[in-house]
């Protein structure tokens, strides 16, 4: 099994804090989305992963490491490729082209799922979908009688179906994909000026591949700052049996109402914090109240009320109640 991971977007919605960190980056509960995404990818396959290929942009040397250890911390081979110009999800994957043989899992980086399945590696392909009300902006299926996928269309305008496609797919036959893709290429077949993987899904499907969909229990979001503080919110749920203060972290004269994560060195003093808050390494909080909040690494928050909100790293927060969305290195001081 392989894994490919199209994450080279620039992330506008999250900014300010995928001005210095790719939003894949962004920690839910302590880890990293992407991370996040390939353990639970991993929990579903249920066999080995070999290789999870990750198509970036031009991020460094240091994500590129941190990307390598995610894939080793699942056994699996982590593999790099680029892609210089944001020409759509077809495009994104073909740029891992050199990865696409086998059975192999798509997914996109800006998405979390919860299910109760096991991956079929005996179907052609499984397009994983969640109902939504309002499909507009999403590509989404239909389904026949037998429940089988029968089309592909990328952000409707009008109503064609509301089981919207989460940004995961499984395919049986990756060499396949990637001569699909290949002919969209090839002959410039764009839909809304961009390479789409559903024009690619729908020859496959016209040809005589037989996709099925699989329905995740929830879908979570980390497209902006609020769906992504809500997603830490439920993914802390999920995980609230665990362990989730660091042995190293330093409570002093504070309340903490789980569940919350806190992380290694962090230190924190005369303050509440919780529930639903996630607290980086090496973060001082003092004199202040937290709930349902993202606060990254090596962070300082003194004197304040915040609720709903994401500091980045090495960020400086002191002041009265807000709902905040602070980059990393900024201070601010009310």
């Amino acid at each position: 099994m392989r894994i490919i991971i199209p994450m080279a977007g620039m992330g506008k919605r999250m900014r300010p804090h995928t001005l210095t960190v790719p939003k894949p980056l962004v920690p839910i509960a302590g880890k990293p989305i992407v991370q996040r995404l390939v353990e639970d990818i991993a929990k579903v396959c249920g066999e080995k992963i070999e290789e999870i290929a990750f198509i970036i942009g031009n991020f460094g040397k240091d994500v590129e490491n941190k990307l390598a250890d995610i894939a080793k911390s699942v056994g699996a081979k982590g593999t790099i490729y680029y892609q210089d110009q944001a020409l759509g999800t077809a495009h994104a994957i073909h740029c891992a082209k050199d990865s696409l043989k086998g059975n192999v899992v798509v997914a996109f980086a800006d998405t979390l799922f919860k299910a109760d399945f096991k991956l079929d590696t005996s179907k052609d392909g499984i397009i994983w979908v969640q109902k939504v009300e309002d499909p507009k902006p999403f590509g989404v299926v239909k389904l026949n009688d037998k429940g089988e996928i029968t089309g592909f269309v990328e952000k409707p305008d009008t109503f064609i179906s509301d089981l919207a496609i989460i940004g995961i797919y499984y395919f049986k036959d990756g060499d396949y994909l990637k001569k699909e893709i290949q002919y969209i290429l090839d002959n410039d077949i764009k839909d809304k000026g961009e390479y789409q993987l559903t024009n690619a899904l729908d020859n496959m499907q016209k040809k005589g591949t037989k996709f099925v969909p699989g329905k995740v229990t929830e879908w979570l979001d980390c497209g902006n700052k609020d769906s992504t503080v809500a997603t830490n919110e439920r993914y802390l749920e999920y995980i609230k049996s665990q362990e989730l203060v660091s042995k190293s972290a330093r409570i002093s004269n504070s309340v903490i109402i789980q569940p919350v994560f806190i992380g290694d060195n962090a230190e924190i003093s005369n303050s509440i914090v919780g529930p639903h808050v996630s607290i980086g390494n090496g973060t001082k909080v003092a004199d202040s109240i937290i709930k349902k909040s993202i606060v990254q690494e090596k962070a300082v928050v003194k004197n304040a009320n915040i609720s709903n909100s994401m500091l980045g790293n090495n960020a400086m927060f002191e002041g009265k109640a807000a709902d905040l969305s602070v980059g990393d290195f900024n201070v601010i001081i009310q």
